[in-house]
């Protein structure tokens, strides 16, 4: 993708169905409006254990975090979050489809994407799109874009990494777009790119002069 094909989007939230099919792979996204943090511990919570959410998230927006926030409570009892770590999303891919059906979310957020087979199986049905975060040690770069938090659940029960953060934000990014809503995937077509050229960049190296006890050079061979 060259510069000029790369598009900036001021992304509003909750993200309609008009503005996600308007998405590709690799443009800019900032968000604006209400996101909620979301995951594995309150994916157990709700689907595996059944417990009721504690709010119509549904209603509430349709953007989920996969992250894990820096927050602190302040001494009138409200809740400062500074900094935003994504985590790696593809850890919770068992609980997307159910996910997805619960809540009608529409956008996930996190660090890596998923395997492209996840992206064809459950995003794409539900005409959702996986944007990712841009590089590392960017949590405080986020915080900016974190204007109020006007609630937060579970923070007892699950801890502040695991628990439910309703976050009010204003131009918060960038991300990329990882996966559009026909299961495009911007990683997995890097890969092919880099590995179309990979095995030419080693022709005519000699051997490692010092090897480990069943070490390969192979690519094809699996290293344990």
């Amino acid at each position: 993708m060259t510069k000029a094909q790369q598009k900036i989007i001021e992304l509003d939230a909750p993200a309609s169905a008009e503005r996600l099919a308007a998405l590709n792979i690799g443009d800019v996204v900032y968000i604006n409006g209400l996101v909620y943090t979301g995951r594995e511990g309150v994916y157990r919570r709700i689907l595996d254990q059944g417990e009721k959410p504690p709010t119509d998230l549904a209603k509430l927006s349709n953007i989920n975090f996969h992250c894990s926030p820096a927050a602190s409570i302040d001494s009138d009892g409200n809740y400062t979050v500074g900094a935003v770590t994504a985590t790696a999303s593809f850890r919770f891919s068992k609980w997307m489809e159910r996910w997805f059906n619960l809540t009608d979310c529409k956008v996930v957020i996190g660090k890596g994407g998923m395997p492209q087979s996840d992206y064809r199986d459950y995003f794409v049905p539900k005409g959702a799109v996986y944007l990712t975060t841009v590089g590392y040690g960017t949590g405080a770069l986020l915080g900016r874009g974190i204007k109020h938090v006007p609630k937060a659940y579970w923070v007892d029960e699950l801890g502040i990494a695991q628990a439910i953060w309703i976050l009010e934000v204003e131009h918060f990014g960038p991300f990329l777009v990882e996966s559009d809503i026909r299961g495009n995937s911007l990683f997995e077509e890097s890969k092919q790119e880099i590995d179309k050229n990979i095995e030419a960049l080693y022709a005519g190296l000699k051997k490692p002069a010092l090897r480990r006890y069943g070490e390969t050079t192979k690519r094809t061979d699996e290293v344990i």
